[in-house]
């Protein structure tokens, strides 16, 4: 009899197990891309130095899954990681315990601008997991979430930060608040070697959105940056005069943005402008330094059908080296996801291949002005910085799948670094093809070409540069 009512117990417990384990319902999400790039300069300088005049070809790719436990009605826990992402062969990276989303400790990020390293990333990482409740009065969400996108696509990065999101919708109207934690330098039990208090770096934000109707919408967003990270670190960013004195910085942000469609006709347009100021915490001799950064977008579409053209128009402001008691620009840009041309200004060949130097690059002030396509900063990722851009595009479609696309872009610095002579950074054709093999497996086809600008040249025009060209090609799977 004990045997029966031990073995009826354990079937007991089987079912109750199992029975909890069906009410959890779960989706799965996500993509693959596996792709193929040469590029056949990674300088554009000039010179009798074999190093100056190396290509690169490399294959690379990435796996991203998304899950939803959909515990009950309104309430679930969603999570992503990110797997294999490095290129084919490749020697790995370094395991490090550093963010890779620091800008000044640690440069080197993963292609996914994810909260990991890049040597988590290239094995298996997750990025983001929180629970969110549907309420009566609007969505409550806790944990880590992606972070920095809103209106169009100018300006959006793929980041990830742990966050408290208050989100709700009354008529046409949506709206957001959010408290975001960036940096955590404060005596923790991984992190004792500081003996500071308040040092971490915090971002509040409120944002609203207008549905006029299906075709128009517009919103705006205001975000407040309290940075003390750097309360405990002599000169982290050297150049503005930061060498005497540790800092701390107060910034808002105001980012209104529009998109419409009144027939074949798209338009767009969308503006981020920061400002407040960067005090020194225990140099009272030395000025503060006032923040005024202004980037501004407008893009228009005309579709046909199966053809379309359409033209984009960009301005990240730089900083002039002038004022050492202003800080104009170099901070905030086109963003990690907007990635308008394939050399100059795209994700891929930045994370994948490096930035493309030319005469007078210093890498290690790549948050300066000397690289225009960097990829991190105080205030997110950058992407295109300090400069006025330029494109306009051709497209057509010859049978529903297949969609083929030439641009030319034009693009000069707004302010140039000490000790450059000339603005231009260059021109670029591109022509790009997607085939769709099916709902959710496409094939990408691109060449471009640049032609390099003399700002490269740095600060002799006898400095010689060379232009540059890159093939790409990527197979994206989604489900």
């Amino acid at each position: 009899m004990k045997r029966f009512w031990l073995v009826m117990l354990s079937l007991g417990l089987v079912l109750a197990f199992s029975a909890s384990a069906m009410a959890v319902d779960v989706k799965f999400s996500g993509s693959f891309y596996a792709a193929g790039m040469y590029l056949d300069k990674t300088t554009l300088m000039n010179r009798t130095n074999g190093s100056d005049n190396v290509s690169t070809a490399f294959y690379f790719q990435r796996l991203r899954v998304g899950t939803e436990f959909i515990v009950s009605p309104g309430l679930k826990l969603v999570t992503r990681f990110d797997a294999m992402e490095r290129a084919w062969g490749a020697p790995r990276s370094t395991a490090t315990t550093t963010d890779s989303t620091d800008p000044y400790y640690a440069p080197i990020k993963s292609a996914a601008g994810s909260a990991a390293t890049t040597a988590e990333a290239e094995n298996i990482a997750f990025d983001i997991a929180y629970v969110q409740w549907v309420s009566p009065i609007g969505a409550f969400m806790a944990g880590y979430q992606v972070d920095g996108q809103y209106g169009t696509e100018f300006g959006d990065n793929d980041s990830v930060i742990g966050k408290l999101v208050f989100a709700t919708q009354v008529g046409n109207l949506g709206f957001t608040a959010q408290v975001a934690k960036d940096k955590e330098r404060s005596y923790t039990a991984k992190n004792t070697s500081q003996f500071g208090v308040d040092r971490d770096s915090d971002k509040y934000v409120l944002a609203g959105q207008y549905q006029f109707n299906k075709d128009i919408k517009a919103g705006l967003l205001y975000a407040f940056y309290n940075i003390k990270q750097y309360k405990g670190v002599t000169a982290p960013l050297s150049g503005y005069n930061f060498d005497s004195g540790y800092i701390a910085g107060k910034a808002h942000a105001l980012t209104p943005y529009v998109m419409a469609k009144i027939g074949p006709v798209s338009v767009e347009a969308e503006a981020l402008y920061l400002f407040g100021n960067v005090a020194y915490e225990n140099n009272s001799s030395s000025k503060d330094i006032s923040i005024g950064m202004l980037t501004a977008y407008v893009g228009a579409m005309v579709d046909l059908g199966p053809a379309y053209f359409g033209a984009k128009v960009a301005y990240m402001s730089g900083d002039d080296n002038a004022t050492s008691d202003k800080w104009e620009g170099g901070q905030i840009g086109g963003g990690g996801l907007w990635n308008p041309t394939l050399i100059l200004f795209n994700n891929d060949r930045t994370v994948w291949a490096g930035s493309i130097s030319g005469h007078g690059y210093d890498a290690t002030k790549a948050y300066l002005n000397t690289s225009p396509d960097s990829d991190s900063g105080l205030f997110g990722q950058r992407g295109m910085n300090n400069a006025w851009f330029g494109q306009g595009y051709i497209g057509g479609r010859p049978i529903p799948a297949l969609d083929i696309r030439a641009s030319l872009a034009y693009a000069a610095a707004d302010k140039k670094p000490t000790g450059y002579l000339n603005a231009a950074y260059g021109w670029e054709l591109d022509v790009t093809g997607t085939y769709k093999i099916t709902n959710n497996l496409s094939y990408m086809l691109g060449v471009g070409y640049l032609f390099t600008g003399d700002y490269y040249k740095f600060s002799s025009n006898a400095n010689d540069i060379q232009n540059d060209y890159l093939l790409i090609n990527k197979l994206t799977l989604t489900f």
